[in-house]
């Protein structure tokens, strides 16, 4: 049985609103294209321990390599390409599920 996978992202700064919206009117739609299904996004509703309040995105996946192949996507690589000089600064992770 293959394990879901995760594309986790956590921004910590946000320098450039214009440059995040056009990376998410293009990010989306190439990460649902590829599989991936929007499970949460936005402000959190509380920060425990050593959290921030930071924008976080959490789309799931039905496998690993499905993940890393959306992140790797020409699609998904044009919505990156509009976060230029320094647009956002955030943490992506991809985590297998158990």
């Amino acid at each position: 049985m293959t394990k879901k996978a995760y594309l986790i992202s956590a921004y910590h700064d946000i320098n450039d609103q214009d440059a995040l919206s056009a990376y998410a009117t293009l990010a989306a739609p190439a990460l649902m294209a590829a599989g991936g299904r929007f499970l949460a996004r936005g402000m959190p509703a509380a920060v425990k321990e050593h959290g921030k309040m930071n924008r976080t995105v959490l789309v799931e996946f039905d496998s690993l390599e499905q993940a890393l192949a959306a992140y790797d996507s020409p699609a998904y690589q044009e919505a990156i390409s509009k976060l230029v000089n320094n647009a956002v600064v955030r943490d992506m992770r991809v985590i297998e599920g158990l």
